[in-house]
């Protein structure tokens, strides 16, 4: 047992002392959380728009101030025709103009009906999309605010309601996320990296042959990662819980249990990775390009699952990522305890038993 806690100190000792490992278990999670927390949102603020008022009446004034006055949008400028609406949307200034109808205020007191189009630059679907709506839900409200005195026989009133996330935070999304691919990059692209390095230098065999067991050689490689990887995760959950007010609505025991449970799966995942890794250089362009891609198209964060081809929902299902998103979402945003994410406890203990299974078998075939 001395020998075994002896080649541990030892392996703290050579991750310290490697500035480059160092960066990347403790910089690159920083720097990963900061720039999808502040950068990556789907919220607008800010948009820059054109106004064409063929009108220009006091009802249209009145519109374009309420527009303006709201944190969503800000006038870029005016223009005078129609003509210049495809030209201002190339040169990429404005991401949608509002154009009023000639006599909009007449139309509006004679026909009780006016007309604005809203033309959005459809480049980016989902921010034309999120402009449309905002835009017609201030023409929405200011409408309801001209026919407050008015009495309709039946109306139907639909409310909504936003559960978990009545702000529609875009940072509730990502930091589940961020905290997932972080912990799984790192913690299976170190571990490949650390054992190949000693098979590539040629000195996992004199490991191998010494009075340590082999798989006592794989632990003591793999456990300060283990500790290592906790220390990531409080990092992560302490930025999102003081720097982007993400809620943690549910038990905090649990989900330091379950993401030390995903640690060991992405641990094991980087142990076998490096099973069929002759050098690190390979180890590390499996774990960045082999796992990256997955975990981000395929594991729920960024895209629905439930909107895939269905071959690429079964590929899914055999992700650790796309568990773990559920879990910490479910924790985190819903508060919800074991009894409500056990079945993806499971999967994701099995995934883990499998992978340490088989990592083992082919060391044993490997290097034994």
């Amino acid at each position: 047992m001395k020998r075994f806690i002896g080649f541990i100190k030892k392996e703290f000792y050579h991750i310290f002392r490697d500035r480059r490992s160092l960066f990347i278990l403790f910089g690159m999670p920083i720097a990963q959380i900061l720039l999808f927390g502040f950068a990556i949102t789907n919220e607008i603020n800010n948009v820059d728009i054109a106004i064409l008022d063929s009108s220009k009446d006091a009802v249209t004034e009145e519109i374009i101030h309420k527009i303006s006055a709201s944190k969503y949008f800000s006038i870029k400028q005016f223009i005078e025709k129609e003509s210049d609406i495809e030209g201002i949307f190339k040169q990429g200034k404005v991401k949608a103009i509002l154009n009023f109808e000639k006599d909009f205020s007449k139309n509006l007191v004679k026909d009780h009906k006016a007309t604005i189009q809203i033309i959005t630059d459809a480049t980016d679907p989902n921010t034309a999309n999120t402009i449309a709506n905002f835009v017609n839900a201030i023409l929405q409200k200011y409408q309801k605010s001209l026919n407050e005195n008015l009495v309709v026989a039946y109306q139907i009133v639909p409310e909504s309601r936003m559960v978990y996330n009545p702000e529609l935070k875009s940072v509730y999304m990502f930091v589940p996320g961020v905290m997932t691919i972080i912990l799984m990059l790192v913690s299976a692209m170190m571990t490949s990296i650390s054992i190949t390095r000693e098979k590539e230098m040629g000195t996992m065999e004199i490991l191998l042959v010494s009075p340590l067991k082999p798989i006592q050689v794989i632990v003591g490689k793999v456990f300060p990662y283990i500790f290592l990887s906790i220390i990531n995760a409080v990092v992560i959950v302490v930025l999102s819980i003081f720097i982007f007010k993400m809620p943690v609505q549910g038990s905090l025991f649990l989900l330091a249990l379950e993401s030390i449970l995903f640690i060991v799966s992405a641990l094991a995942l980087g142990i076998l990775i490096s099973t069929v890794s002759a050098t690190q250089q390979t180890a590390m362009m499996i774990s960045l390009m082999g796992l990256m891609l997955p975990v981000i198209l395929l594991s729920g964060f960024i895209f629905p699952i439930s909107s895939m081809p269905v071959p690429l929902q079964l590929i899914s299902n055999i992700i650790p990522a796309k568990w773990f998103i559920i879990i910490i979402k479910g924790i985190m945003l819903k508060g919800v305890g074991l009894e409500f994410i056990w079945k993806e406890t499971l999967i994701l203990l099995g995934m883990t038993v499998f992978f340490i299974a088989l990592s083992v078998r082919k060391y044993k075939i490997r290097l034994a």
